[in-house]
């Protein structure tokens, strides 16, 4: 139960973050921000607040935040319908009545001649029994109402195709760049709770099984010299002991001044494919706020270059797609991290924070990064593409996506519960 609690917690706060970045941006740019989802499939949860309705969906899978313009708008009010129209104090339209009218006694019913709610913003038509043809101003913020439910009408300014290039482009880019920022956060916070690990021949925290603490060594003792080699760093420490498992090596430490030896065995971890040699001891550490900023830098762009550096493995066939990982593998690695204590769990949450950044702006279809491709395929061309066109693509790319997804998880059955 802590497994899977500790995995939908990690998994809906990256979620969140991500579309938090989409939504934050769309609002910035005076987008109309229908509705933030965490999940898909049918509503579990929700509320509205100004214009947009948050959701909580049963299926786990993702989020997304829905912008008026890039799906097809609303209900299309032909002419001949009878529709029912409410008035603010203005005098504007303020709602649009589509069916059970009855239930609006209020509302003037009128037989429509024309509607627009994108650009001129009115609706003429005639009112009961009446033949001249009159016209209504509609508010911005209008809703329509069909079966009781209320929709808000777009205005051409407020959808997503009518903001610039640069408007568009900032609103997909903000999802993945959220996720970077998450993480930079996360190891910010780890580096000012745990301190910044350093390279010097010292030793940090020991822990209370391991070689280290049994030979007598503590923490804070300087290294001086491992079986007749002398170190100055931390790699060069932990090079030697990787290199001698189950081996007794003879270590020359200073301590309050003193030279003192002993002998350590280190205990054997097998890592893949290769026995290492390890003692029970983490490198020293310092506390400093600004160095904890550095620290969350490096380690953001450390994580980056490795996940970029597997994909061109991936791309190049070095890497095959059998050691790709989907959800289950997500989920057990998720447990194995939450069981090491709290900074792996946020180490972790960090590595996949980067990862689904990443991934996003890949420039494949239905993701950001596909997206983006299309709004820099516009602004080459100084058009954009058919939207008929570019949705049939971001389908078969979903579709892509989905297949993608069946084939880790079937890789994820087999390595977790079928070997």
């Amino acid at each position: 139960m802590n497994q899977i609690l500790a995995f939908i917690i990690i998994f809906g706060v990256l979620v969140f973050v991500h579309e938090l970045g989409h939504l934050i941006f769309a609002k910035r740019s005076g987008m109309l921000a229908r509705e933030f989802a965490i999940g898909f499939g049918p509503k579990v949860f929700s509320f509205k607040r100004d214009e947009t309705v948050y959701t909580i969906r049963l299926l786990p899978l993702g989020g997304f935040v829905r912008v008026a313009g890039e799906d097809p708008e609303l209900v299309e009010v032909k002419p001949g319908y009878h529709v029912g129209l409410l008035f603010n104090h203005s005098n504007k339209v303020e709602k649009i009545i589509i069916n059970n009218k009855s239930k609006y006694p209020d509302a003037k019913i009128v037989e429509v001649e024309h509607a627009d709610f994108v650009h001129d913003l009115v609706v003429t038509g005639y009112e009961e029994n009446e033949e001249t043809l009159q016209t209504y101003s509609v508010d911005e913020r209008a809703m329509l109402v069909a079966d009781e439910q209320e929709t808000q009408i777009a205005p051409y300014h407020r959808q997503f195709v009518s903001k610039t290039i640069g408007q568009r482009a900032m609103q997909i880019f903000a999802g993945p760049l959220m996720n970077f920022a998450l993480a930079f956060v996360i190891f910010v916070v780890i580096a000012m709770a745990q301190g910044i690990p350093t390279n010097e021949a010292k030793l940090g925290q020991l822990t209370d099984d391991g070689a280290a603490r049994q030979a007598g060594l503590l923490e804070n003792d300087q290294i001086n010299s491992i079986d007749g080699e002398q170190v100055s760093s931390w790699e060069e420490i932990v090079k030697i002991v990787q290199q001698h498992p189950d081996e007794p090596i003879e270590v020359h430490y200073e301590r309050n001044g003193e030279e003192n030896a002993t002998t350590v065995t280190p205990k054997a971890q097998v890592r893949g494919d290769v026995t290492v040699g390890i003692i029970g001891v983490y490198p020293s550490v310092e506390k400093s706020f600004f160095g904890s900023l550095k620290y969350g830098v490096v380690e953001t762009a450390t994580v980056t270059k490795e996940i970029f550096t597997g994909l061109g493995l991936l791309v190049t066939g070095q890497l095959s797609f059998d050691q790709l990982s989907g959800p289950v593998g997500i989920y057990e690695y998720t447990g194995k991290a939450v069981e090491n204590g709290i900074y792996i769990a946020m180490q972790w949450t960090a590595l996949l924070s980067i990862n689904l950044g990443i991934f996003n702006l890949l420039p494949l279809p239905a993701l950001d990064g596909g997206r983006l491709t299309f709004i820099a395929i516009e602004a080459l061309r100084g058009k954009p593409l058919d939207p008929q066109k570019e949705g049939m693509v971001h389908f078969i790319g979903f579709a892509f996506l989905m297949l993608l997804m069946i084939v880790v998880t079937w890789n994820d059955i087999q390595t977790f519960f079928l070997k």
